[in-house]
């Protein structure tokens, strides 16, 4: 059985930092690219970071700079290192494991991330 655990999310001033982190189980984990997205209220889910297999990584153009995607393979977890929040970062955050030669797609239940003074 797949699992993609979210934790981190919370409150913060504009300005404040976040580190969300996404412990996986029930794949291969190392072979898989990871990626966070978001959904903020009224909005489509939208890719925020990924990172591959080989720590290859990808931003939207609106993180760049500010968030951070790392992986950890030895414990199965990747991260993302939110910095400089912004009230417009306010969403839920989810985790994705896809690995599409074998039409594998999962995703985690999310976690909210709120940026209010």
């Amino acid at each position: 059985q797949v699992q993609l655990v979210e934790s981190g999310g919370g409150l913060v001033q504009p300005g404040g930092s976040l580190r969300l982190s996404c412990a996986a189980s029930g794949i291969n984990f190392r072979i898989f690219t990871m990626g966070w997205y978001r959904q903020a209220p009224g909005k489509q889910r939208e890719l925020v970071a990924t990172i591959t297999s080989g720590s290859s990584t990808n931003y939207a153009d609106s993180v760049k700079g500010r968030f951070t995607i790392s992986r950890d393979n030895a414990q199965n977890t990747v991260y993302l290192q939110i910095n400089s929040l912004k009230p417009e970062d306010t969403g839920v955050y989810y985790c994705n494991a896809a690995f599409p030669l074998r039409g594998a797609n999962y995703w985690g239940q999310g976690t909210q991330v709120t940026v209010s003074s």
